[in-house]
């Protein structure tokens, strides 16, 4: 049964999110798109067993009503499974247009749980994601200042979280600062409850360290639903611990069964950091590039590599 049910909006985020939370002693399973029998049928279908279950969508860029629908299709799947908690992961740029999808997610995932009110917060400043007085950077550059407001599908021209949040989602967004962090997870913990008394459906929570990632995850411990990036989720798993339902895993967390035979690996983001890996290992491993544009069908994708590889297994 999960601890710790998570929804995210890319593989990627989901890869990085698993890896946060087993850091943190918690067995995770990544699972990738809705379990089928909740799809159909709105019920789970049997989940693998660990402590967080980390269900993969493609749901950043596609149309919010589909966003929408496939993550609450996920939480059901999560909840019927017995999570005790719903986390719902997004990029650390905070990658959304006007239209979303991270409010109208939010928002219908704050109204199924019927928890009245969440945080945001996609800081990971491990990674450079920071975030102060509401404004969210990428290393010391703005985030409108950072390339992202160049992005071709989810360009980002606006690095007040308040006001970009605010223009996606019906309700209200207030920004928790960092003086207020700053104090702890009690204090902290009380502003968010006077927010949620007085209305206040979402804070943006200001964090500049991985401390202060600690304090908020301390703070939100009894929370229906946290969202942000995957540097937020680094706090939860001390919750469970605290509350007796995590067993002190040490190393076993990260442990995986013994896997033999050749290992092919995928790239398929065009982003910066990509690319350089990419040229890393052209360097020293053979590559093979594919177009899906000039091969559309999969099936002639797969043999094309697969005709590829053939001659070249258990070369260097």
């Amino acid at each position: 049964m999960p601890l710790l049910g998570c929804i995210a909006d890319d593989f990627t985020g989901a890869t990085d999110l698993a890896n946060t939370l087993v850091k943190g002693g918690m067995t995770a399973v990544q699972v990738i798109g809705v379990p089928p029998a909740a799809e159909r049928h709105g019920t789970a279908s049997p989940l693998p067993e660990a402590d967080a279950i980390i269900v993969a969508l493609k749901s950043r860029t596609s149309p919010a009503r589909e966003a929408v629908a496939e993550s609450l299709a996920a939480c059901e799947a999560l909840l019927a499974a017995g999570a005790k908690q719903i986390f719902f992961k997004y990029c650390s740029t905070f990658d959304s247009t006007e239209a979303g999808n991270i409010g109208p997610v939010a928002d219908a995932l704050v109204q199924r749980l019927g928890c009245g009110f969440a945080i945001a917060n996609p800081a990971f400043p491990t990674n450079g994601r920071t975030v102060f007085q509401g404004h969210l950077f990428v290393g010391d550059k703005l985030l409108n200042e950072s390339g992202m407001e160049n992005h071709p599908l989810t360009p980002m021209k606006d690095a007040n979280l308040v006001r970009v949040l605010g223009r996606q989602t019906g309700g209200t967004v207030k920004l928790i600062p960092f003086a207020v962090v700053e104090q702890g997870a009690t204090i902290l913990r009380h502003t968010m409850t006077g927010l949620k008394e007085s209305g206040w459906r979402y804070a943006i929570v200001d964090a500049v360290t991985d401390a202060h990632l600690l304090t908020i995850g301390e703070a939100v411990a009894d929370h229906a639903l946290v969202t942000g990036g995957s540097g937020v989720a680094m706090g939860l798993p001390a919750n469970f611990r605290a509350k007796g339902l995590l067993p002190d895993r040490g190393e076993a967390a990260s442990a995986l069964p013994p896997m033999a035979g050749p290992a092919a690996v995928l790239a398929g983001s065009c982003s910066r950091a990509t690319l350089g890996q990419i040229g890393y290992a052209r360097d020293h491993a053979h590559t093979l590039e594919l177009d899906a544009l000039a091969t559309p069908d999969v099936a002639a994708l797969v043999a094309q590599a697969l005709a590829w590889a053939e001659g070249k297994l258990g070369d260097a």
